[in-house]
C-alpha cells in the first residue's frame, strides 16, 4: 500500500472542502430553482439571499388587547405568562427574531420580521384561552336544533342572532355535573337552533362556568358546551407522533399526546370517568380555543396518569398544529387583535451599512496585520477569510428558508467577530511553524510539527467559543439569540477552514521553492526568525557577544537549548548571558 503523503494528506483535504462548498451551494441553488418553479415542497422559501431580521427590514406588528369582563382586571404575571406563550407559540412556526412585548397593562405587541403567511397570522391572532368543555349536544352544521322544528330553516344570512330574552333561561332542574342536559334552557335552545357558524358572533365574554353554543373553527360543526372542567394551563405537554395499539406496534396513524400537571390529571380523571358511562354524543370533551371548537373526541377509557391520547383522521401536519395549540393555546387570559399594521424598519439599512463598513475596516487590518507580519504568506489568511465567509453565507442562507432564520445587526456582530476568530487561529499556527524553524526544523517538518501543536490551541479557543455560543442561545432572548447562533455557526467554521484548508495550503506551498528556501519576503525565512539548528545534528556557530547585533543574533542567542550552550562553551564561543536573559534557559 503506498504510503500516504503530506502531499497526498492535502489535495484529500482540499477535495472534502470542495465537496463540502459544492453540496451546499447544491442543496441551495437547487431548492432556489424549484421554489422559483412555483411548486410546493420542502424547498418553500429558497433563495440565495438570506432572509433579514425585524431591525433590518421593517415586518409586521400585531397588537393585541386583552379581554376582561366588567371589574375583571389582568395581572402583571398573567401579562408576562401570555408573553412567554405567544413567544413560544411564534417560535414553533419557525418564525425567527421576533419582538413580543408588553404595551401598558392590558396590552402585547408583536413584531415580526417581513409578511408572515396567513397561518402564522392565525396562530398568534387565535391567542385564545384553551379549554376542556363536556358537549352536550351536537350535530353537523344544518337546519336542525335542539328543541325545535327540524325542518326550521336557518337565515342565510350571516349576522349574529341574539337570543330572546323572553324566553325561559333557567334550567327547570339544578345540574348535577356539566354533562347534565338540564343546562339546556328554551333560550339556549332557540339560540342553538338560529346559531349561524359563518357570523361573526363575539364569544370573548362567554363565561367559564355556564354552558356555550359554538361551533368548530373549521365551521362544520354546532355544539352545546356543558360549563369549562379543565383550563388548558393544566396541560404539561403535547406532542404528535405515531398512534401504537395496546402491544406497542405503530398503527400508522398520526396522533397527539397530552401530559396534564398534577391538578388537570384529577381534573381530567374525573372527567373522562364520568364521560365513558354517557352514550354519544355526550361522551365526547370539547377543546375550545377562543371557544371555538378545535377538536371533541370521545372519551373510551378513564384517564387516570394524566397521560392521554387524541386520534381520528389526522395528518402529520394536521397532528403538529393541533398539539402546537394545545401546548401553546393555554393563556392565562383571551385577547383580541387591536390592530394588525405594517411597520418599517427600526434601525434600517443606514445601520447595516455602517455595520458592513465596521466590518470591512476590521478585515482590512486584519490583511495589512497579515502583510507587515506575514509577508507572502498574508494570501493564505486573505484565502482562509474567504473561504469561511463563503460558507457561512451558504449556512446562513439555508438555515434562512429552512429553519427561518433572520439575520439582525447583533447577527452581524456575530459575523464580524468572526474575523477576529478566524484571524486568531491561523495567527496561532503560523508562529507554531516559526517557532518550528526557530529550532532549526525544515519548512516541510515545521509545518507537520507545528500543526500538531496549533491544533491543540485552536480547538481549546473554539470549544470555549462555541460553549459560550449555545449557553447564550438557550438563556438568550430575541436578537441575542441571532449573535448566539452566528458565533456558533461561525466557530464551528473555522475549525472546517483551518483543517481543511489552511494547513493543506500550508503543506502544498511549504514544497515550493519560494516558501521551502526561506525567501525574505516569504514570511519563513529562518535566518529573520533566527534559527539556531540547521538539522542533521549540525548546530549553527552561535554568534559572539557584539559580532552581530541583529534582531536574528538577539533571538538565536534568547533560544538556545542548554546542549547548544554547552557546546558552544566547549568551544570557546560562548553567547553573552546578557543576550539571551538572565538565568532564562531555552
Amino acid at each position: 500500500m503506498a504510503r500516504s503523503t503530506p502531499v497526498k494528506k492535502a489535495i484529500r483535504s482540499l477535495t472534502w472542502l470542495l465537496v463540502i462548498i459544492a453540496g451546499l451551494a447544491a442543496l441551495n441553488g437547487t431548492a432556489t430553482a424549484l421554489n422559483d418553479s412555483g411548486r410546493d415542497g420542502w424547498w418553500d422559501g429558497a433563495s440565495w439571499v438570506p432572509e433579514l431580521a425585524l431591525d433590518l427590514q421593517g415586518g409586521t406588528q400585531i397588537t393585541l388587547a386583552a379581554q376582561l369582563d366588567n371589574g375583571q382586571s389582568v395581572s402583571s404575571q398573567q401579562l408576562d405568562q401570555a408573553v412567554t406563550i405567544i413567544r413560544q407559540r411564534i417560535d414553533s412556526a419557525g418564525v425567527s427574531e421576533s419582538e413580543i412585548t408588553r404595551q401598558g397593562a392590558q396590552n402585547i405587541v408583536v413584531s415580526i420580521p417581513g409578511r408572515p403567511d396567513n397561518e402564522t397570522l392565525e396562530r398568534i391572532e387565535a391567542s385564545a384561552k384553551l379549554t376542556f368543555r363536556p358537549v352536550l349536544y351536537t350535530e353537523a352544521v344544518s337546519n336542525a336544533a335542539v328543541g325545535g322544528d327540524a325542518d326550521a330553516t336557518a337565515s342565510p344570512s350571516a349576522t349574529p342572532y341574539t337570543p330572546n330574552p323572553d324566553l325561559n333561561s333557567t334550567p327547570t332542574a339544578s345540574p348535577t355535573n356539566a354533562s347534565d342536559l338540564n343546562w339546556i334552557t328554551e333560550q339556549l335552545a332557540d339560540e342553538y337552533t338560529n346559531y349561524q357558524c359563518a357570523a361573526d358572533n363575539d364569544l370573548s365574554t362567554a363565561r367559564d362556568d355556564e354552558p356555550l353554543v359554538t361551533c368548530s373553527t373549521d365551521g362544520t360543526a354546532k355544539f352545546i358546551l356543558g360549563p369549562v372542567e379543565v383550563q388548558g394551563s393544566e396541560i404539561s405537554d403535547a406532542t404528535n407522533g405515531l398512534a401504537t395499539d395496546s402491544q406497542g406496534n405503530s398503527t400508522n396513524t398520526w396522533a397527539v399526546n397530552l401530559e396534564f400537571d398534577g391538578q388537570g390529571t384529577d381534573q381530567f380523571r374525573d372527567v373522562t370517568s364520568r364521560l365513558v358511562t354517557l352514550q354519544a354524543p355526550q361522551n365526547q370533551f370539547a377543546v375550545t380555543l377562543d371557544n371555538q371548537v378545535i377538536t371533541a373526541p370521545s372519551a373510551n377509557a378513564a384517564i387516570t396518569d394524566g397521560n392521554a391520547q387524541i386520534t381520528g383522521s389526522f395528518t402529520q401536519d394536521s397532528s403538529k398544529t393541533l398539539a402546537d395549540q394545545l401546548k401553546f393555546g393555554a393563556l392565562p387570559i383571551s385577547f383580541s387583535v387591536q390592530s394588525n399594521e405594517n411597520i418599517t424598519a427600526t434601525l434600517g439599512q443606514t445601520q447595516l451599512v455602517s455595520g458592513l463598513i465596521a466590518g470591512l475596516i476590521g478585515l482590512i487590518l486584519v490583511v495589512i496585520y497579515s502583510l507587515i507580519q506575514y509577508r507572502a504568506l498574508a494570501f493564505v489568511t486573505v484565502l482562509s477569510l474567504m473561504i469561511a465567509a463563503l460558507l457561512t453565507y451558504l449556512v446562513i442562507a439555508i438555515l434562512s428558508w429552512r429553519e427561518g432564520y433572520r439575520l439582525s445587526l447583533a447577527g452581524v456582530t456575530g459575523l464580524i467577530v468572526a474575523i477576529g476568530i478566524t484571524a486568531d487561529s491561523f495567527i496561532v499556527y503560523f508562529e507554531r511553524i516559526r517557532d518550528e524553524l526557530r529550532d532549526g526544523r525544515i519548512l516541510e517538518s515545521a509545518v507537520e510539527s507545528g500543526w500538531k501543536r496549533a491544533i491543540r490551541t485552536i480547538v481549546a479557543s473554539d470549544t470555549v467559543n462555541f460553549l459560550a455560543a449555545i449557553t447564550l442561545f438557550i438563556l438568550a432572548v430575541g436578537n441575542v439569540k441571532g449573535f448566539a447562533l452566528t458565533l456558533g455557526i461561525t466557530t464551528v467554521i473555522d475549525l472546517v477552514v483551518v483543517a481543511l484548508f489552511t494547513h493543506p495550503m500550508l503543506q502544498l506551498i511549504a514544497r515550493t521553492r519560494f516558501f521551502g528556501e526561506g525567501h525574505a519576503f516569504s514570511g519563513l525565512n529562518p535566518k529573520a526568525l533566527g534559527a539556531v539548528y540547521r538539522g542533521r545534528a549540525q548546530f549553527r556557530t552561535p554568534v559572539p557577544t557584539g559580532a552581530r547585533k541583529g534582531a536574528g543574533g538577539r533571538e538565536a542567542a534568547k533560544r538556545q537549548t542548554i546542549a547548544e550552550r554547552k557546546a558552544a562553551e566547549s568551544t570557546g564561543t560562548r553567547v553573552d548571558d546578557s543576550a539571551r536573559g538572565e538565568g532564562k534557559d531555552s
